[in-house]
Formats: C-alpha cells, sequence, structure tokens
C-alpha cells in the first residue's frame, strides 16, 4: 500500500482574464518523498507555490494537505502545516529581532513576534537552533546574520509548527559558493532525517537537487510537463523542451549538472 497523500494538487488552474498563469496541474506528494521543482522563468512555480500556501487564489481544481481540503477547511490551519522557506519572509522579518525569536515567529506563523512565549517554544527554537548549528546566534539580532545564517534561521522558523510539508523556494539565491555548499549539506541531512517532513525545493540550478530529493515536477507555460521518479524526468530531451534550448546534462558526486549548448548553425542558402 503506497504511503499516505501529503498533498494532492487536482486539475488545478489559475486564470486571469484570457491567461492562464497555471493549466490543470495535478501532482501528488506522499509522506517520505522529497520533490524538485524545476521549469524555466515563466513556467508557473511560483504561482504553483503561492497557491499552496494561500497566497493566490485559484480559478478550478483543488489543493488537499492530508486529505483536507482547501475551501472546506480553514486556510489559516492548512496553511501550518506547510512550512516555507523563501526571500520574500526574509524581507519582512525585522532588524532587530533576535534569531530566537525569529525561530518561535513560526510557531504562530507571524512576522514580528509579539506576546508571552508560549509553554515549550523557547525550548524547542533553541533545539532547532541547535540542530542547523547557530544555538550560539540565538540572541544576535537579524540584520547582522549572514545570508546563510538568515536561510537556515528560516528553515528553523519553518520547522517550529511541525509542518507535514516543508516548501524550499530557490533557497540558495544569494549565497556565496561556500554557503550554499553547506547550507544543501543542511538540506540533505534534514532529508535524510527520521522525522523529516515531506520536502520541495523549488530551484532554477540542477546541481542544488542533493540525492535525497528523488522526484521531480518539470513545468512549461503553466502545465505539467512531466512528473515521477527524477531520472525519468530530468532527462536532456525533457529540459531541452522545458527550456527551449539544447541541453547536456552529466552527472558528478551523485549531482546532475547541465550546460545550455549553442544553437546548431544553419546553412546559408
Amino acid at each position: 500500500m503506497p504511503p499516505e497523500p501529503v498533498l494532492q494538487v487536482v486539475r488545478l488552474t489559475v486564470q486571469r482574464e484570457r491567461s492562464f498563469l497555471l493549466q490543470n496541474i495535478s501532482w501528488t506528494v506522499r509522506r517520505g518523498e522529497h520533490w524538485t521543482i524545476l521549469g524555466a522563468n515563466g513556467s508557473g512555480k511560483t504561482s504553483l507555490v503561492r497557491c499552496l500556501t494561500g497566497h493566490l487564489a485559484f480559478s478550478r481544481g483543488e489543493v488537499r494537505v492530508l486529505g483536507q481540503r482547501f475551501g472546506e477547511t480553514d486556510w489559516r490551519d492548512l496553511r501550518r502545516r506547510i512550512g516555507l522557506v523563501t526571500s520574500a519572509i526574509e524581507r519582512s522579518i525585522p532588524e532587530d529581532e533576535p534569531a530566537l525569536e525569529t525561530v518561535i515567529s513560526g510557531a504562530r506563523a507571524m512576522l514580528g513576534l509579539w506576546g508571552r512565549h508560549r509553554l515549550g517554544e523557547r525550548a524547542r527554537a533553541e533545539s532547532l537552533l541547535g540542530k542547523i548549528g547557530l544555538k550560539r546566534l540565538a540572541r544576535r539580532p537579524w540584520g547582522w546574520l549572514s545570508q546563510g545564517e538568515r536561510q537556515r534561521t528560516l528553515i528553523a522558523r519553518a520547522l517550529m509548527a511541525r509542518p507535514d510539508l516543508l516548501i524550499l523556494d530557490e533557497p540558495c539565491a544569494g549565497l556565496d559558493p561556500v554557503a550554499r555548499a553547506r547550507f544543501l549539506d543542511e538540506i540533505e541531512h534534514l532529508a535524510r532525517a527520521p522525522r523529516s517532513p515531506a520536502l520541495v525545493l523549488v530551484t532554477h540550478h540542477l546541481e542544488e537537487i542533493t540525492p535525497s530529493f528523488r522526484h521531480a515536477l518539470l513545468l512549461r507555460q503553466g502545465r505539467v510537463l512531466a512528473a515521477g521518479r527524477r531520472p525519468a524526468v530530468v532527462t536532456s530531451r525533457l529540459l531541452a523542451k522545458a527550456y527551449d534550448a539544447r541541453i547536456h546534462l552529466y552527472r558528478s558526486g551523485g549531482r546532475v549538472f547541465f550546460e545550455a549548448l549553442p544553437p546548431k548553425s544553419r546553412r546559408l542558402a
């Protein structure tokens, strides 16, 4: 019997006047699976993430989290079950807020912590910071954290509510090569943890896909081009179609890399 679905997207469509941002997206993420979402700019990645987190209304279709449907269950409760790491959150955190309070705020899905801590929140936040190697920076203000430290803090924040699904929306943007390598090691460690939530990594860079992300969703012009086990989806042929370019794939150290080849030359008449 297959594992329980954490997320079910059924014929999801987002239409604005005569334009479609998404068309008939159907996709299922099961417990224990880790997915990556790939596609060119304008393929629908951001729109899909915004639908899943309750920030974009869709025209048709449905989204279910552990069997509970958006629209039938309070979306605020469902949204707490989906953790999100994105630069949009980063820009909204007060510069003087200590890292520990940033993490605690994730338990209540709020930005800018106010009010007293609930029983056990501080201890859990300290534990999560310790697991990502930032416990010593618990009192450091957000404005003093490096980009890599901020991204790791946002992961701890997202985990505070014990989500069933964690979406990482281009989490390596702005990281230098060393910080990116360390951050990806943290992601892989999280993916391998026994009680890890299902992970969804949205990225433009194949080399950021660590080995635990064994499934892939490939979008093109708001539609699903391919979805399933990563070796069957991340191919030169499908990527060439998704990006409208000649693609050469190669593998090294368990990672996949690609380069865009120059267009074939045309003979002049």
